[in-house]
């Protein structure tokens, strides 16, 4: 196997030594083509052998493995499906408990009550379904293997689901493709959520607060530049009703958010290791200390438990690197990561919820 690896690549890269760990054949060198042509070449000439070409930039050298290629076993559509449906269920139950929204006072008496959490569901589903379907599409452009969007039902939780996910099941074809699959979720699901945000707010009314207390979603940025637009100042006693659509698309902008986090294998994690490369785990590192700080300065149990996962995240979900790690990334897509930083600044609201 050794002589057959040596000639499929010893036209576009030159070996100084070589190892060989476990099944992993590791070869350290020089490229003779630029690393995106190398690529192109090693991968038909790979493959028929079983083996996955990495490239990787070390100091001077250029490290290439050969890794034996994971069987893909077929997956069938029908988990999903369940799940989607059971996630339609559950975030329209959460729907109806969040229609608040005295516009809905009526609707809520008569025997139609439960399309009162329509808009709600309606809003958070499209979101989360731009946002995953972004990343499948990208993904497919770019010929990963990826799997159909996973929905998770969560009836006992606020918004009635924890999200969705999709499973990578081969790699990144190169720095540039990795941010992009990673990027086009969040920026799908903005597509909806913001023209969501601009409607439910134009939709929400302001009345007199009713007594007592209850659950108040926390303002990002964006959403209380948005409110003060709209609104105004508020008068003593009375409270702005968010109608459900903005309910839902706070959600949305909430869980992009989330996403953005530059850690691990979140959205904004595949970012940061396609914009900072070599440099991830300090920018992990830093969001991890920025968030127990956040929590610190709130008092927000919210962030412990945040920062909690993060570290599990950092610790035990490290990266899959791309084929070409060599290749850097394009100026333009560096725009685009420092702006989906910004988003997640602006996003992020220091204190979600809270019992007013």
């Amino acid at each position: 196997m050794d002589t057959l690896l040596h000639q499929a690549i010893r036209d576009v890269f030159v070996p100084r030594e070589r190892t060989v760990r476990g099944s992993v054949f590791v070869y350290r060198g020089a490229l003779l083509v630029p690393a995106a042509r190398a690529l192109d070449v090693l991968l038909p000439r790979l493959e028929p052998l079983g083996f996955t070409p990495f490239l990787r930039a070390d100091g001077a050298d250029v490290v290439l493995q050969a890794w034996p290629m994971a069987a893909a076993a077929p997956e069938k559509a029908t988990v999903n499906v369940v799940l989607f449906v059971l996630t339609c269920l559950s975030v329209l139950f959460a729907g109806l408990l969040s229609a608040g929204s005295p516009t809905f006072d009526a609707l809520r008496r008569t025997p139609w009550f439960f399309l009162a959490g329509v808009p709600f569901a309606v809003t958070l589903l499209a979101i989360l379904t731009f946002h995953e379907f972004g990343h499948y599409f990208t993904a497919r452009y770019y010929r990963a293997v990826v799997s159909l969007p996973y929905f998770i039902p969560a009836p006992f939780l606020l918004f009635g689901t924890m999200g969705a996910l999709i499973r990578m099941r081969s790699p990144a074809r190169d720095r540039n493709a990795l941010f992009d699959i990673a990027a086009a979720g969040p920026l799908a699901g903005l597509v909806v959520a913001l023209p969501a945000i601009l409607l439910g707010i134009v939709w929400s009314t302001v009345a007199p607060a009713p007594p007592g207390g209850g659950l108040v979603f926390g303002d990002s940025l964006l959403m209380r530049v948005l409110l003060h637009a709209w609104f105004g100042a508020v008068p003593p006693g009375m409270m702005i009703y968010t109608h459900p659509v903005a309910d839902a698309a706070w959600a949305g902008l909430f869980v992009t958010a989330l996403n953005l986090i530059p850690v691990g294998q979140l959205d904004g994690g595949r970012i940061a290791y396609a914009l900072f490369p070599g440099h991830h785990r300090l920018v992990g590192h830093l969001t991890l200390l920025g968030i127990l700080g956040l929590g610190l300065v709130t008092w927000a149990s919210t962030w412990f438990v945040w920062a909690a996962l993060i570290w599990m995240l950092m610790r035990f979900f490290g990266h899959v690197p791309p084929m070409d790690d060599v290749t850097p990334l394009t100026p333009a897509r560096r725009v685009v990561g420092v702006v989906c930083l910004i988003l997640f600044v602006l996003l992020m609201p220091p204190i979600p919820v809270q019992i007013s």
